[in-house]
C-alpha cells in the first residue's frame, strides 16, 4: 500500500520508536517513507502522538555512545515537534496496557504504546514491529508493508 493512501483518512497518528529512529538517523532503507510521514506532520495534515516509551527507547543508543546532539534531536522531535502531542502514561493507560498485554501477549512497552495510542484517539499506529499486527483495536501501519 502507498504511504499516502495509508495516511489519507488519518488525522492523529501514534509514532512508535522505529519510525522516529529511522527519521532522525536518516536510515537509508526507510528515510523516504518516514520523511513523507513527517512532511504530513510538519504541514499540519497529521498530528503525531508520542510517549515516554518512545523517548526512552530512542535515547538508549545516544546515551550509550555519548551522542549529545542526537539526544537533543530525539528529545526535540518527540517532545516539542511541530503538531506533536507528547503524552504521559497514566493509570488508565497502565490498566489498558495490562489488558492488551494479556489479550495479545505483547511486551509491556508494546502494550503501553498501543494503550496510549488508543487513549489519545489515534486512528493508526506507525511502527515496524510485526507483532503489533495482532492488535485489532487500532490500524497498525507497518513501514515494511508501505511504499512510495
Amino acid at each position: 500500500m502507498k504511504i499516502t493512501d495509508a495516511l489519507q483518512n488519518i488525522t492523529q497518528l501514534f509514532l512508535d520508536t522505529a519510525p522516529v529512529i529511522y527519521y532522525v538517523e536518516k536510515n537509508p532503507s526507510y528515510i523516504d517513507l518516514v520523511k513523507t510521514v513527517f512532511d504530513h506532520i510538519d504541514s499540519g495534515l497529521l498530528t503525531a502522538v508520542t510517549s515516554p516509551v518512545t523517548l526512552a527507547e530512542c535515547l538508549v543508543e545516544p546515551y550509550r555512545s555519548g551522542a549529545i546532539q542526537l539526544q537533543v534531536d530525539f528529545s526535540d522531535l518527540i517532545v516539542y515537534g511541530n503538531h506533536t502531542i507528547f503524552t504521559s502514561i497514566n493509570q488508565e493507560s497502565a490498566r489498558q496496557a495490562a489488558e492488551l498485554r494479556a489479550r495479545y501477549n505483547l511486551t509491556l512497552t508494546d502494550a503501553l504504546q498501543v494503550s496510549i495510542a488508543l487513549g489519545t484517539g489515534c486512528q493508526a499506529l506507525l511502527t515496524n514491529d510485526n507483532t503489533l499486527k495482532r492488535v485489532s483495536e487500532i490500524s497498525i501501519l507497518l513501514l515494511n508493508e508501505l511504499s512510495l
